[in-house]
């Protein structure tokens, strides 16, 4: 499976008889959850989705990978901050991206999606902008149909809203058009860098 389909998405379906089935067996209804029961679903009929990882390596960034500038000492402490805060929102299904400012959370990605978590955690950090985010994926997380990825989109985002820094774990986040990255590194001035193991 490839391309993105919005959490709120999930509420403007037209399913058909089975898979209106499939929505009424789910006590919890989230990506993971409805994604894991369509390909449960799909196995019964001989199809079984792989996960597309060992293609898409290359376009993974490893340990230790950065763009931009180096990180002051407050907002390499935010990074760690809101990695610990994003792993554990991650882990309860609520989202993967955090906004975190001098120690503060101050956006949860919740169904919104990433766009929206950013934008609002950049609006409260402030005038003077300065807002870190993370992005992580549950360590349960089922990669063949939902990996984390990071591209332009993202980028103009971080900037238009105040965002400096964004960071997010090595080998489990696709880099999307990196040449276009840098570019948007170097002319919004910010900091891309993995985080975590």
């Amino acid at each position: 499976m490839a391309g993105q389909i919005a959490p709120k998405n999930l509420f403007d379906l037209r399913p058909d008889l089975r898979a209106v089935a499939l929505l009424m067996r789910l006590k919890e209804k989230n990506a993971h959850t409805i994604f894991g029961a369509i390909a449960d679903e799909l196995k019964k009929d001989g199809v079984e989705l792989i996960s597309a990882l060992p293609w898409l390596q290359p376009l993974m960034a490893g340990p230790g990978f950065a763009l931009g500038k180096q990180l002051s000492d407050e907002e390499a402490a935010d990074v760690r901050f809101g990695f610990r805060i994003a792993k554990e929102v991650s882990r309860l299904e609520i989202g993967q991206t955090v906004v975190v400012k001098r120690g503060t959370v101050l956006a949860v990605e919740g169904f919104e999606g990433t766009d929206k978590a950013l934008a609002r955690g950049g609006e409260l950090a402030g005038k003077d902008g300065g807002a870190v985010a993370v992005k992580v994926a549950n360590e349960q997380h089922d990669l063949r149909f939902d990996i984390p990825c990071v591209g332009p989109r993202t980028l103009e985002v971080c900037a238009a809203s105040g965002v400096r820094v964004l960071a997010f774990e090595p080998g489990r986040t696709l880099l999307l058009e990196q040449d276009e990255l840098e570019k948007l590194v170097r002319r919004h001035g910010l900091s891309v860098l993995t985080v975590g193991s």
